[in-house]
């Protein structure tokens, strides 16, 4: 009974009127640490921290400010027990609007979390997990939802120029060696490229990364977070490995031969994956080639809207 009358008593300024009524545009909270659920390997269930930022507009000009604790109570409940999906957050943002009685008509959420893949090695039967860092962006307004998904692709890029300059290299040393000799036979030439002869100069290649942000049209439920990983992967084609055997690693190093890019290419590549996509309605990339020959990074940006 006690504290019953306690709380019964306990003041509430919330309801004051506010000083200097206008309506806000957005009010919430920002880098909330609460469990979301997502769909992992093999479809199962699995919950992972993220940093959870939230907002509704205060259209009532004349109320002081929003009731916070709904939405914290609201969003600790919802993202931990449904998994992510399109249905679902505009379920949640609805909800979200509704705890607001009144005060609000637009809600938004934005999820900050890492989303860990498991990727085949090249050429060996093994496997590993690769971390991917995603953003996630949901608006409702004028009862539409709006999605954005963000994530980053990490790769190799292997120099052309740096490239063509080692060719240049190797050339001269096998004309210097083989200097008399009419016609080498097959397996001198084998032997000597071969052998450390052979490598007079490798071009240099570096870690890069593609920042991605896409707007999602509304008529696709699931997060292709996967499908667009995998998009974006191939049109690199050297996405930096886990689980490593020495088939692998040959693999790949075939595959930086076959993919040498300036950050120009890599944008342009990405951008014709992302360009062709039906679940995209606009597109964001920025790359970044952290250099090996430099000091300084080599980055490259470019965007879209697809018809």
């Amino acid at each position: 009974m006690h504290n019953t009358t306690r709380h019964a008593s306990l003041p509430d300024v919330a309801f004051d009127t506010a000083a200097l009524a206008r309506p806000l545009d957005w009010v919430g909270m920002d880098a909330m640490a609460l469990p979301i659920r997502l769909q992992g390997e093999g479809g199962q269930a699995l919950r992972v921290p993220a940093s959870v930022d939230v907002a509704v507009d205060l259209k009532d000009s004349s109320a002081r400010g929003i009731h916070m604790s709904r939405l914290y109570m609201q969003l600790q409940q919802s993202l931990a027990n449904e998994a992510l999906s399109a249905p679902a957050l505009r379920k949640l943002l609805e909800t979200c609007i509704a705890t607001q009685q009144g005060l609000s008509t637009r809600a938004l959420l934005r999820l900050r979390y890492d989303h860990l893949l498991l990727r085949p090695a090249l050429a060996s039967a093994n496997a590993g997990w690769k971390n991917y860092p995603v953003t996630l962006q949901a608006e409702l307004r004028d009862e539409h939802l709006h999605l954005s998904l963000g994530f980053s692709v990490e790769y190799s890029s292997t120099c052309p120029a740096s490239a063509a300059l080692s060719r240049q290299v190797n050339a001269a040393r096998f004309e210097a060696d083989f200097a008399g000799t009419r016609a080498p036979s097959s397996d001198a030439v084998r032997d000597w490229l071969s052998s450390e002869r052979g490598l007079a100069a490798t071009p240099h290649a570096q870690r890069s990364r593609a920042e991605i942000r896409v707007e999602l049209r509304p008529a696709f439920d699931e997060l292709p977070l996967r499908s667009l990983v995998d998009a974006v992967e191939a049109s690199l084609g050297t996405p930096v490995q886990t689980a490593v055997k020495r088939e692998d690693e040959q693999a790949f190093a075939e595959l930086n031969a076959a993919n040498l890019m300036f950050c120009e290419d890599a944008a342009r590549r990405v951008a014709a994956a992302l360009a062709s996509d039906a679940r995209v309605s606009a597109w964001r990339v920025r790359v970044a080639h952290f250099e090996s020959l430099h000091p300084h990074d080599a980055v490259a940006s470019v965007s879209g809207r697809n018809a």
